[in-house]
């Protein structure tokens, strides 16, 4: 038996993988899996490191050593870049005569893994979701690792919650391709994208929700053939439609994403039907064998801000997951996939402008790099209507100007010197577009751009206020001494007509004499 032949680069990163997966709650990472595969083909650091536009001594000492020792620890004996090709193939030999996976395990599931040089030439500018293969996805620790678990156990449902522009919908995305991966048929739903007079009318969005997902699944549309209205209700015929139909028709599991749900929160009338049935069917999805084949995953904003009976929420249920704002060795890790040689210092002046907020510090590090500018540089224009944050800025501007009372709510909490107390539907409005950060109510601009940018707009608003009053009151200054003097002029001409009359009256007297 040739063991050499058998034992592939692709056996070798699942194995790996599969290890450190299950001694650190952690799946190899791009950068593990480049200095892995450099190895595997006899590569040194410094070649590894040309290659892949990293500096060696960061690939040696600051990942690689981390990866042995991880590694070696799984193992459970020393292994370095020399011997780990003979020590990860007598572990997958002592495996190879029970290859199945657990009940309910996933393969080990890696997106795609960008593969090309990074250079200013192949940047891409940071807008939407970050793409399957980029290698700017930056994972948070214990997020990904638990939503690729969840997804491929029976009945389960994953809760994804974040403000706007924090990677919701990226995150999501590499949760369907981890389905589809363990060979699930995936549907992306985007709540965002459906017309008003959808969402407020919950018959016409069920039916809408039953076409949308055939239509992914490539199946035929056969709603009209399910919908009883003279018998069943909205819910049922849904839930009908789904058993009967698209859970029958379809082989294997049905990964099933909405994003954008809390758009729903607006329509009282159709929230509390709508996420009961969600709720219910999760629910059946532990008792029944052909509901534990979908697997769901709800993308929104904030909580729902209108009370939800708690035996009918989807949002007290499953799996819940936060997306939190990077912390500074995130950063620092996304600033050496930009290739910046950043020290703690530059990372905190960004973080003192932005906080960790992913999209503004993702914008930073692509204007530095493909301009060519230093920090302090950026920086200083960060703010301007010329600064790479003008366009999002702006949006959030029309957001606010959209709603008057909105606007105004906001410019008390940005003026204010300390945290202040909001409505729970003013906490929700503001913070689903990520204007605000908060704890126990009290609420703040979620970073000092927003801050700074949006003083700047209201002094300038109030700037020229005063100048239009001073304006005015100089215009009234004048139509008034206008009247003054023409009153003079006209008094000054009844005088001297007076003084006429008087003198003719006189000459005709002299005259008759």
């Amino acid at each position: 038996m040739n063991l050499e032949k058998e034992f592939s680069w692709e056996n070798a990163q699942q194995i790996t993988d599969r290890l450190l997966f299950r001694h650190t709650g952690k799946h190899l990472s791009d950068i593990e899996i480049i200095i892995l595969r450099g190895a595997w083909d006899n590569k040194t650091y410094e070649e590894i490191a040309e290659a892949e536009n990293y500096t060696s001594n960061y690939l040696s000492k600051d990942v690689g050593n981390k990866l042995w020792g991880n590694i070696s620890a799984a193992l459970q004996e020393k292994v370095s870049k020399k011997n780990f090709k003979v020590a990860l193939q007598r572990k997958w030999l002592e495996q190879s005569n029970n290859t199945a996976l657990p009940e309910n395990t996933s393969p080990s599931f890696q997106p795609p893994v960008f593969t090309q040089s990074l250079s200013t030439s192949n940047l891409t500018f940071p807008e939407g979701s970050v793409a399957i293969d980029s290698p700017f996805y930056i994972e948070r620790e214990g997020v990904e690792s638990v939503c690729y678990e969840t997804i491929v156990k029976p009945g389960s449902l994953i809760r994804i919650k974040a403000a706007k522009w924090m990677g919701k919908t990226s995150l999501t995305n590499r949760i369907l391709e981890c389905g589809r991966f363990n060979e699930q048929k995936t549907v992306y739903l985007d709540f965002g994208s459906i017309e008003r007079s959808i969402l407020k009318d919950l018959d016409k969005l069920l039916r809408w929700l039953c076409v949308m997902v055939s239509r992914q699944l490539k199946l035929e549309n056969q709603v009209k053939d399910f919908w009883d209205t003279d018998i069943l209700g909205s819910n049922d015929n849904c839930t009908v439609y789904f058993e009967e139909y698209l859970l029958e028709e379809t082989e294997g599991v049905i990964a099933l994403a909405l994003d954008n749900i809390d758009k729903l929160f607006a329509y009282e009338e159709v929230i509390e039907d709508f996420f009961g049935m969600l709720r219910s069917w999760h629910e059946k999805g532990k008792i029944d064998e052909a509901w534990a084949q979908l697997r769901l995953i709800l993308v929104h904003s904030t909580e729902v801000y209108i009370p939800l009976d708690i035996n009918q929420s989807p949002f007290n249920a499953g799996v819940p997951i936060l997306l939190e704002e990077f912390t500074s060795s995130q950063i620092e890790a996304l600033a050496k996939l930009y290739q910046l040689d950043w020290d703690k210092a530059e990372i905190n002046q960004l973080m003192d402008l932005v906080g960790g907020h992913p999209y503004l510090v993702r914008l930073a590090m692509y204007q530095i790099k493909t301009s060519n500018l230093t920090l302090d540089e950026f920086l200083t224009e960060a703010i301007t209507e010329t600064g790479v944050y003008s366009n999002p800025l702006r949006r959030l501007w029309n957001i606010l100007k959209q709603s008057p009372e909105l606007s105004s709510v906001y410019e008390q909490v940005v003026k204010s010197s300390e945290p202040i107390e909001l409505n729970p539907l003013q906490i929700y409005q503001l913070h689903s577009i990520g204007l605000i950060q908060y704890q126990n109510n009290l609420i703040s601009p979620s970073c000092k751009l927003y801050r700074d940018y949006f003083n700047r707009v209201w002094g300038d608003i109030d700037t020229r206020g005063l100048k239009d009053n001073d304006h005015k009151v100089s215009s009234d200054k004048s139509m008034v001494q206008n009247i003054i003097e023409q009153k003079h002029h006209e008094n000054e001409f009844k005088l001297e007509l007076e003084t006429l009359i008087i003198e003719i009256d006189q000459e005709q007297k002299e005259q008759e004499v």
